[in-house]
């Protein structure tokens, strides 16, 4: 892994002179998750997840952008950005590094409301570079078993097994959707993406009272061994058990 920050300029233009290199950006966000977590969790998160990753496979890790959309948790604490200024801001740091001969993109994403302007920004950046930049956005709860959820069991459990700063005496029980028809969950996440809050009431979709380090350590190594297979994937069209 290179993580780009701390290097120095003629060290990292030798380094992606050598070889072909792929870049990770992860983006966060700054936003309530209820009195037990962080406002940094999502950004906590993906930061780690993108590292491993990046470690794993040999790539350039990027700093975090921690600024995701998040107005839905109104009037809870965030501090967020527009659509269009992420989208912006993601096509223009792409663009510097297809300047930089970095050809490869994966995005790794850690908040759900930087979905919509993520979406089809590998279209928008094919065009851009006449299709010779490949960029690649995952979502990282898409790589795992369990449900995800909002400070509840699964961003709990992640946050104790990479960070000390969980209040776990604080934990409180949120929307539950244990019995509920799909339909009605769907209808509250819709809900859920325009105010959080009405939703959830303190700002916890799950419950997070019987989380613990164990299960974050066993969702995290799940997470980065799907990450890693479909980044394989993307790179050569082959799942990575043919290269193992």
């Amino acid at each position: 892994m290179t993580e780009i920050r701390s290097q120095f300029d003629p060290n990292l233009r030798e380094i992606i002179k050598k070889n072909k290199q792929v870049a990770v950006i992860p983006i966060g966000s700054i936003e309530q998750h209820g009195p037990h977590l962080p406002i940094s969790t999502d950004s906590d998160i993906v930061t780690e997840i993108a590292r491993q990753l990046s470690e794993k496979r040999n790539f350039l890790l990027l700093p975090t952008i921690t600024y995701g959309v998040s107005f839905e948790h109104a009037p809870f604490f965030n501090l967020s950005i527009k659509e269009s200024t992420l989208r912006t801001v993601v096509i223009d740091l792409c663009t510097s590094l297809f300047a930089n001969n970095i050809k490869t993109v994966f995005i790794i994403n850690g908040h759900h409301g930087n979905l919509k302007p993520l979406k089809n920004i590998d279209k928008k950046l094919g065009k851009i570079s006449k299709n010779k930049l490949r960029v690649f956005s995952l979502s990282y709860w898409h790589f795992m078993q369990k449900e995800f959820d909002h400070a509840g069991f699964v961003e709990t459990s992640l946050m104790l097994a990479i960070s000390k700063n969980v209040k776990m005496k604080l934990a409180k029980k949120g929307l539950v959707t244990d019995g509920m028809k799909q339909q009605q969950i769907n209808n509250l996440g819709k809900l859920a993406a325009i105010s959080f809050p009405k939703v959830t009431k303190n700002g916890i979709w799950g419950d997070p009272r019987k989380a613990t380090k164990k299960d974050g350590q066993m969702i995290l190594e799940e997470i980065i061994k799907n990450l890693e297979k479909k980044c394989q994937t993307c790179l050569t069209g082959h799942s990575l058990k043919l290269h193992q």
